[in-house]
C-alpha cells in the first residue's frame, strides 16, 4: 500500500525503508538489500539509499513509499491518495512515473483519489462512490459520455470531453460524402484531441473504421467542435 503522507520510518535510511516488508517476511539481509537496490533503481532514486527520509523532497519520499510497496512483489497495489500532498508539478511527474512503471510491471492497481481528472488519467476503469455506495463503474469514456446520475454528472461537468471521448463514441453513420482513396481512415479508438489538427484541415468527412478495418462511420469538424464545446 502507498499512503498519502508517505508513511516512512524517519529513523530508517531509505534502503531500510524499502526493504522493511521483506524484513518482516524473514528474508535475509543480503537478499533483501539486493532487492531493495534493484527497486531503488526502478523508481529513479539511485544514490539515495543511505539517506534518511527527512533529507528527501516530498516527491522523492513518495518514490520511496512506492519502492517499499513494490519490493515485496504484490499482486495488488493500493494507492490511498498518494499524490495529493505533492505540489502540482511533482504530482504530474509522479502520475507519469507510475504510468510508466505500470507499462513495465503490469500490476493490478487500486487508486483512490478525489480528483476526477487524476482518475481519468490513471484509471482503466473508474468507480464513483457516494456515501459508501458505488454510483457508477465504467471506463473514463463511458462515465463522461453517459453519467448514471446527477452526482456523477457533477464529477464530469468540468472534464474536457474531447480529451476523453473517442471517434467511435461521436461518429455518425457514413454518408456518400465520406472521404476515401488517399485519406487515411481513423480508428474508432482514436481520441478526439489527437484528431483536431487533421480534421481541421479537411473539407470532407473522414472515414472511421473498426480494428478490423471495416468502415463504420464518419467524423468531421462539426462533430469535433460540438464535442469541444459540450459539457454533457
Amino acid at each position: 500500500m502507498v499512503f498519502q503522507h508517505f508513511g516512512l520510518f524517519p529513523h530508517r535510511k531509505v534502503i531500510d525503508n524499502i526493504s522493511y516488508g521483506l524484513e518482516v517476511r524473514g528474508v535475509g539481509k543480503q537478499e533483501r538489500t539486493a532487492k531493495a537496490m534493484e527497486i531503488l533503481t526502478l523508481v529513479g532514486l539511485d544514490g539515495w539509499d543511505q539517506n534518511y527520509p527527512r533529507e528527501l523532497s516530498g516527491g522523492m519520499q513518495q518514490r520511496v513509499g512506492l519502492a517499499r510497496a513494490l519490493a515485496v512483489d504484490p499482486e495488488i497495489l493500493i494507492f490511498d491518495e498518494p499524490f495529493s500532498a505533492l505540489d502540482p508539478l511533482i504530482r504530474r511527474e509522479m502520475q507519469d512515473e507510475l504510468l510508466s512503471l505500470q507499462d513495465t510491471m503490469h500490476k493490478t492497481m487500486v487508486f483512490i483519489t478525489h480528483d476526477f481528472l487524476e482518475a481519468i488519467k490513471m484509471g482503466d476503469h473508474i468507480a464513483i462512490m457516494k456515501d459508501g455506495v458505488i454510483s457508477q463503474i465504467g471506463t473514463p469514456e463511458e462515465i463522461v459520455a453517459n453519467p448514471a446520475d446527477d452526482y456523477v454528472r457533477e464529477f464530469t461537468e468540468d472534464v474536457p470531453r474531447y480529451k476523453v471521448l473517442s471517434a467511435g463514441k461521436v461518429m455518425r453513420t457514413p454518408s456518400q460524402n465520406v472521404a476515401g482513396g488517399g485519406y487515411e481512415p481513423i480508428l474508432t479508438t482514436a481520441k478526439l484531441d489527437s484528431l483536431i489538427e487533421r480534421i481541421a484541415g479537411s473539407d470532407v468527412p473522414l472515414p472511421v473504421v473498426d480494428p478490423a478495418g471495416q468502415l463504420v462511420g464518419e467524423i468531421d469538424r462539426e462533430i469535433i467542435m460540438r464535442a469541444m464545446n459540450s459539457k454533457s
